[in-house]
């Protein structure tokens, strides 16, 4: 009897530890992640090496169960997400993955091309189509296109931005119907579609969410492995390291530097979620100067919440605001070499 009742006990608490772990609730769950040293994963043909580093940071996001739900209670850097906060609207799993493929391919092919023209080095620009982020349920799209298709063409006229495909689309009418060829997975495609006006926007359209499809080809070559990472947010951290390799001169100055934020082709830096997350991360990795998005100085910008998160936490990590790649440059030349 005594087995069996041990039996029986270890079976119950393995039931409430699989349910405690397992049954998922209607929320993620976001924390810090990693800070990833960049030499360790950009690789630029011939590039220069060097003394400092810079690091990306990461925020680690999972569908929340009863343990991660209860650490939102008691850690003040385990935050809840509504689904509504992660995902689009009527997002599959697949056009999630497929969006934050597509936000972390254009963060490298941006951060590459803006670094190799601040170094004077050779790059060139192909605009490859359109490509779909997301399908619209019960649009004219649905059951025909596909996130990550390709659209190479409409009604066989080619365009060199999304604007320019909207501008097409926008200038028919209701009923008419177009010939869109797509790409997809290297099959090419030609299906025929009926417009409708779609109401969030007003106008005539097809029901998709798109952003251009470019081609970045460089000299020397320039190589990036992020499989295990997703989103924009690396670009401003991409860009700074590979202008590092790029150049004969340590911009770091022997300096352990993390940051965040999107970059534009122009240099902009977007901001992004989770800064203060980051800040813990950069913080726990060693990083002595953290770059934040600065959104021009507005109130509750990212620069001003990592400000606060570095007090809270008690961090000697400098914190650095930045609008643009240049503010990064301006601010790495006033440092002595360490």
């Amino acid at each position: 009897m005594k087995r069996k009742s041990r039996i029986l006990i270890f079976s119950f608490v393995l039931i409430i530890i699989l349910f405690v772990n397992f049954y998922p609730l209607p929320y993620y769950v976001s924390r810090p992640g990693l800070a990833k040293v960049l030499d360790e994963i950009i690789d630029v043909e011939n590039g220069y090496e060097n003394d400092g580093e810079f690091m990306l940071t990461t925020i680690r996001i999972g569908k929340a169960n009863i343990i991660t739900f209860l650490m939102t209670k008691v850690n003040e850097y385990y935050q809840l997400e509504p689904i509504e906060a992660i995902r689009l609207e009527n997002e599959t799993d697949e056009e999630y993955q497929i969006r934050q493929l597509y936000y972390m391919e254009n963060s490298q092919e941006n951060a590459i091309q803006l670094a190799y023209e601040k170094a004077g080095k050779e790059i060139k620009v192909q605009m490859n189509g359109i490509y779909i982020l997301n399908v619209m349920d019960g649009s004219p799209a649905e059951g025909v296109l596909k996130a990550g298709d390709r659209i190479t063409s409409i009604d066989g006229e080619t365009f060199d931005s999304a604007k320019g495909f909207t501008d097409y689309i926008q200038s028919k009418q209701a009923g008419d119907k177009i010939e869109v060829t797509i790409n997809r997975n290297e099959k090419i495609i030609t299906e025929t579609i009926e417009l409708r006006i779609i109401e969030e926007i007003g106008k005539p359209g097809i029901g998709i969410s798109l952003v251009e499809d470019k081609e970045i080809m460089s000299n020397p070559e320039v190589d990036i492995n992020t499989s295990e990472i997703g989103g924009p947010s690396a670009g401003l951290m991409f860009a700074l390291e590979i202008y590092n390799q790029l150049i004969d001169e340590d911009i770091t100055k022997g300096f352990s530097i993390a940051g965040t934020g999107t970059i534009s082709p122009d240099g902009k830096v977007g901001p992004i979620g989770g800064i203060d997350q980051k800040v813990v991360a950069a913080d726990k990795a060693g990083a002595e100067i953290f770059f934040a998005p600065n959104e021009n100085g507005k109130k509750e910008s990212n620069y001003e919440i990592a400000v606060k998160t570095a007090k809270d936490i008690g961090t000697d990590m400098k914190i650095v605001p930045v609008d643009d790649f240049d503010d990064a440059i301006r601010f790495l030349q006033t440092l002595k070499e360490k």
